[in-house]
């Protein structure tokens, strides 16, 4: 028998009666709207609290934080261990969320559409085909370079070796042709003009330490497809008064699409078994773009369950395009309705006639619902109800502060950690990399020290043991190493001592770049110092016409006087001196 989940009470008659929604029916989705402060947000943490502790997978996205923040009160510990709790306002131990990371052929195209269409959102005044055509192109060119990531966005735009890098990985004939064929032909005022307003959108996100930290790490910290197979919990606080309305809509439509195709990689388990993933999403209007279409009309067959809240349909709909409207109404199976306003009664009373009218719809008390209920895969006639109070979380309260330490632990990295891979990555001259240089002479007595020492224990004919396994590679003697950049797999002539950093051949460019622009940095501030202290000495001129300048006369060339102190002559000494030389001669 398929369970049910429930979340409201009938009252017919004087009799109360508890009902729900059964599983199979909450694969077709689940909407609910009305207008703010009439219950919704009570009544779907009721829906996840009950999901949670039946043991099934559950995505929370919250963009006010209340929500997520009660969820994670309800966690029982046989639970703890489940739960990620992505919190970007936890700036200490940012979470690595790297949308563009090991990303198929086929499901490209959708990372390209869910980021445009996010931006173009955001955006939407300022927005144009021509921007449009070379954010995608950018996108979908570094999907196809190992170890991209957002930030890479701007920089294959203004960064030629990089960019190089990146073409030569590209396999796409069209997206090749863009950058090879196009771009390049491009003179220098027109690159001006079509990458600036890029540079100034999305830049705006990545110049954010606390966006930055999270999108520009290249390998994420947990697998999506992971947490839907095992039936794990991923609880979201993307809360707009701590992050900023644009960062909380990109990274929840950048997670709801990262969702979306882990859903669609479903496809190589037969259909009986895909576990059932409850995605539950507050104020989804803030996140729906013309890509959250495609979520309502596929996310059923690959067991990908929509619990969708927000406040009016006008939310709902563009200057150009009410795609996201038309997708909701379309695929839905459950329409659970609060208090509404006018025009919103108008356009619902088509869904909920002949029970109910629109004067009806206008008039509900807080708490109260009309519903259109799927039951077996078949829309009920509409009926009211009452919802359920809140979940008693007394028992579980306690469980927020063991989940939120268990995730920094886990998932987390520490912020200066972060920074520097991505600084290193970038080539970035920081203060950080002087000070990295003028501490190299203290590595290297380590370094001589550690030589003593291997010495030491070679004369006394034992063994030097090595945590780094060794392979022949010719004549040459390889060792295992992790990029410090990249943290991909690599092979070294040398055996890593953890104190030098070790690259890949491409980061290894980087870093050599890098250090040339420190020494330059270097030499550019001895040069200026120079120079400074010698304009001290020079008198500012006073400024002339042209024609001034032609009827002055030659101004006459005067050497400066030396400012040395002449040297007193005693010339009674030196008459003395001439009157002495002159007798000796005779």
């Amino acid at each position: 028998m398929s369970e049910i989940t429930t979340f409201a009470k009938t009252n017919f008659r004087g009799q109360e009666r508890v009902f729900g929604i059964k599983e199979d029916d909450r694969r077709r989705h689940f909407y609910v709207i009305g207008k703010t402060g009439t219950g919704k947000t009570t009544m779907i943490q009721n829906m996840a609290i009950q999901d949670i502790q039946a043991g099934r997978g559950v995505a929370v996205i919250d963009p006010h934080g209340e929500f997520a923040e009660t969820v994670l009160k309800a966690i029982s510990s046989s639970r703890i261990n489940d739960v990620i709790y992505f919190n970007p306002a936890d700036q200490e131990y940012p979470i690595a969320f790297n949308v563009m990371e090991k990303v198929n052929t086929e499901y490209r195209h959708l990372i390209a559409s869910g980021l445009v269409g996010v931006f173009k959102k955001i955006w939407a005044d300022s927005w144009g085909p021509r921007l449009e055509y070379i954010l995608r192109n950018a996108i979908l060119g570094l999907l196809e370079y190992p170890g991209s990531t957002l930030l890479g966005v701007t920089r294959i735009l203004v960064d030629k070796n990089y960019r190089d890098r990146v073409v030569d990985k590209i396999t796409d004939p069209v997206v090749k042709s863009f950058w090879v064929d196009e771009f390049t032909k491009w003179n220098e005022r027109v690159l001006q003009e079509v990458i600036s307003p890029i540079q100034n959108k999305v830049g705006q996100f990545l110049s954010s330490a606390l966006i930055r930290n999270i999108v520009g790490q290249t390998k994420s910290a947990f697998n999506i497809r992971d947490l839907m197979d095992e039936g794990k919990i991923l609880v979201m606080n993307l809360s707009k008064g701590r992050i900023g309305e644009d960062n909380s809509a990109l990274l929840g439509a950048m997670m709801i699409t990262k969702i979306q195709l882990a859903a669609m990689a479903r496809v190589d388990v037969p259909e009986d078994q895909r576990r059932d993933f409850y995605l539950y999403v507050d104020e989804f209007q803030n996140f729906a773009t013309d890509s959250f279409a495609n979520i309502l009309s596929e996310a059923r067959k690959y067991h990908l369950d929509l619990i969708l809240a927000h406040q009016y349909i006008g939310q709902l709909i563009t200057d150009t395009s009410t795609r996201v409207r038309d997708a909701v109404f379309g695929n839905v199976g459950t329409i659970c309705l609060f208090r509404v306003g006018a025009e919103d009664a108008e356009f619902l009373e088509k869904e909920f006639e002949p029970v109910f009218m629109a004067q009806d719809l206008v008039n509900l008390p807080s708490y109260n619902i009309y519903i259109k209920l799927m039951i077996d895969g078949i829309a009920g006639n509409a009926f009211s109800a009452e919802t359920l109070p809140p979940a008693d979380l007394s028992k579980t309260e306690t469980s927020a502060e063991k989940v939120i330490r268990i995730t920094r632990e886990r998932y987390g990295t520490q912020r200066e950690i972060v920074e520097e891979k991505i600084a290193r990555w970038s080539g970035m001259v920081t203060e950080k990399d002087l000070e990295t240089d003028r501490s190299t002479a203290g590595i290297r007595r380590d370094k001589v020290e550690t030589m003593k020492n291997a010495k030491t224990i070679r004369a006394a004919g034992k063994p030097i043991k090595s945590s780094h396994p060794a392979s022949t590679a010719g004549d040459r003697k390889m060792y295992s190493a992790k990029c410090a950049t990249c943290d991909a797999d690599i092979e070294v002539p040398f055996k890593p001592d953890g104190s030098r950093p070790t690259f890949c051949k491409d980061c290894l460019k980087d870093y050599q770049r890098q250090q040339a622009r420190v020494q330059q940095v270097r030499g550019n501030k001895v040069g200026d110092e120079k120079r400074t202290a010698g304009r001290e000495n020079i008198h500012p001129q006073k400024t002339i016409t042209l024609r001034e300048a032609v009827r002055m006369p030659p101004k006459p060339f005067r050497r400066e006087k030396s400012e040395r102190p002449k040297k007193k002559v005693n010339l009674d000494e030196v008459r003395e001196l001439i009157k002495e030389s002159l007798e000796n001669k005779k």
